[in-house]
C-alpha cells in the first residue's frame, strides 16, 4: 500500500491503468474532478469524500485518462468522447447500473456529456463550477489551461482559484507545485487544452438542446466570484435542465467544495439522500 493519499487502486479500464478511490457503501456515487495542474481525484475531493461515505454513500473518485496517477491515452489524443468512453468503462470494469454523477469544472463538462449518453445510468446530477456549455475564454481559465510549472506560478493559480486567500498558503503551494512536476504530468496537462484555449471550450461543450433532455433531478452549485468559469454558466443550466435547483455561494470562487465545504457537503449529502 502507498503512503500517498492521492493513490487509491489500480483498475485497468479500456487498456488504461486507472487510479480509483472506492470507498464506502450504500448508494454509489461517481465524483470527477477537474481540469486543473497536477489536478487528482484526492486532491479535488479530500475534503467531500469523508462527509459523503459518513451519510452512507459509496463514493467512487477516479483519476480521469492523463489525469493524476492514470495512464495518458496509448495515441496522446484528448478528447470529450474519449474521457466518455474512459468513464463508461470504468462503470462497466466495477458493474455499476445506476448511480449519482458530481462533477467539478471540467468533470461538470464531463458528467453532462456522460448523462446524455448514458441517459439510464444516472440517477442524480451535481454540476459544481461546470463547464459543459460555450462561454468566452475566462482570463482565469486561460491561466489555468496555460499554466507552466513554478512554485511562483502555481501560488497565483491558487489564488485565482479561491477568493478567500486564506485557503491559499506556501504548503499548499509546494504540495501542489510537486504534483506538477512529476514525469510526465506537464507533458499530459499541455497537450489537452493547447492554444487557441476557446476551441478546448468548445471541446467540453454540450449542446443547450441535448442537455435540456437530461430530465434526472440536478443540483447546480457555484461560486458567485468564480474567476475561472463564469457564474453565468449555473444560471444557464438552470434554465436548461427540467428539474434543477440552483445554490450559489457569495464570497467564494472556483473552490466552492474547499472554501464551502461544510455547507456544501450537507447540500450534496441531502440532495442524494
Amino acid at each position: 500500500m502507498s503512503d500517498n493519499p492521492e493513490i487509491g487502486r489500480q483498475i485497468l479500464v479500456n487498456g488504461i491503468a486507472t487510479n480509483v478511490h472506492d470507498l464506502g457503501a450504500g448508494p454509489p456515487v461517481l465524483l470527477i474532478h477537474g481540469s486543473g495542474p497536477g489536478v487528482s481525484a484526492w486532491a479535488n475531493w479530500r475534503l467531500t469524500l469523508p462527509a459523503l461515505t459518513a451519510a452512507g454513500l459509496r463514493c467512487i473518485a477516479p483519476d480521469m485518462m492523463g489525469f493524476g496517477y492514470t495512464d495518458p491515452p496509448a495515441d496522446g489524443r484528448y478528447s470529450m468522447a474519449g474521457w466518455v468512453d474512459h468513464l463508461h468503462g470504468l462503470v462497466q470494469a466495477l458493474e455499476l447500473e445506476r448511480f449519482a454523477l458530481i462533477g467539478n469544472s471540467f468533470g461538470g463538462a464531463l458528467a453532462l456529456a456522460y448523462a446524455i449518453r448514458y441517459p439510464d445510468a444516472v440517477g442524480k446530477l451535481v454540476l459544481m463550477g461546470a463547464a459543459g456549455l460555450e462561454f468566452p475564454l475566462t482570463d482565469g481559465l486561460d491561466r489555468v489551461w496555460g499554466y507552466e510549472a513554478s512554485l511562483e506560478n502555481m501560488r497565483g493559480l491558487l489564488e485565482v482559484f479561491a477568493f478567500d486567500t486564506r485557503f491559499v498558503n506556501d504548503d499548499l503551494a509546494e504540495l501542489r507545485h510537486r504534483a506538477t512536476i512529476r514525469p510526465g504530468v506537464m507533458e499530459r496537462f499541455s497537450a489537452m487544452f493547447p492554444a487557441p484555449r476557446q476551441e478546448g471550450i468548445r471541446m467540453l461543450a454540450s449542446e443547450p438542446e441535448a442537455i435540456a433532455g437530461i430530465s434526472v433531478p440536478a443540483l447546480v452549485v457555484h461560486g458567485r466570484d468564480d474567476r475561472v468559469i463564469p457564474v453565468a454558466n449555473a444560471y444557464r443550466f438552470l434554465e436548461l435542465l427540467p428539474d434543477a435547483e440552483l445554490h450559489v455561494f457569495g464570497q467564494c470562487g472556483h473552490w466552492t467544495q474547499i472554501e464551502k465545504a461544510a455547507r456544501f457537503n450537507a447540500l450534496v449529502a441531502d440532495f442524494l439522500s
